[in-house]
């Protein structure tokens, strides 16, 4: 019995040491490849966080194209808002003929005002939808700014690269409204982004690693 559980134990270390060297594999830092056009995969939630991810894809150029918008199957205010945005966008730029844009929906991870026990299962939930949405889409660049939603699918992009399908970059933008201290979603992929942007000093100062850039939105 002793030497079946050291066997198991045994295993156990050597998937864990090959799962730690694949993720550094992954995750390690690579010479940026010259592209035309990048694959850019948007997490809007609704209220403020879609307003402020709007935005920040102002200043983004046409070469971030094509455009996947991730929001609840619920939030038809962000759905318009991403629709009436990408009009604009082609109407100021005559070159763009038919906006490359779509609008995917899967279920939020947590409703307003929501237990946090049941939170747990709705998130594996969405999480269990999120992977073959983002399997299929592909992204070379995931770019969120909080909702809860931004969760299941940054995991999911993350695990594209872990499992070898490709390495997808990952974007976290906090919210403005974070001055002092992070959002939930924040505090989650602080540890799982490449590039983690906040918008205050005292966040930069809290928070080292982070990307300080003042105000962008």
């Amino acid at each position: 019995m002793v030497s079946v559980l050291v066997l198991a134990a045994a295993g156990a270390a050597v998937v864990a040491v090959l799962l730690a060297v694949r993720l550094w594999v992954v995750l390690r830092s690579q010479a940026p490849v010259p592209r035309q056009s990048l694959s850019l995969l948007v997490v809007a939630g609704s209220g403020g966080h879609t307003t402020e991810i709007l935005r920040l894809l102002e200043s983004l150029s046409n070469a971030y194209s094509p455009r996947h918008y991730i929001i609840a199957d619920t939030d038809e205010m962000s759905a318009h808002k991403i629709n009436s945005f990408e009009r604009n966008r082609a109407d100021k730029d005559p070159s763009t003929m038919s906006p490359e844009y779509y609008i995917h929906r899967i279920p939020r991870s947590r409703e307003v005002q929501q237990s946090w026990p049941s939170t747990v299962l709705t998130t594996l939930y969405s999480m269990w939808l999120s992977f073959p949405l983002t399997h299929r889409v592909k992204p070379d660049l995931v770019l969120c700014n909080g909702p809860g939603t931004c969760v299941p699918i940054c995991i999911s992009a993350l695990l594209l690269g872990i499992l070898g399908i490709k390495k997808v970059i990952i974007v976290y933008v906090e919210s403005i409204c974070r001055v002092e201290h992070l959002s939930l979603s924040g505090k989650i992929l602080f540890h799982l982004s490449d590039y983690f942007i906040v918008q205050w000093p005292a966040l930069k100062e809290k928070y080292p690693k982070s990307v300080y850039l003042g105000r962008i939105v």
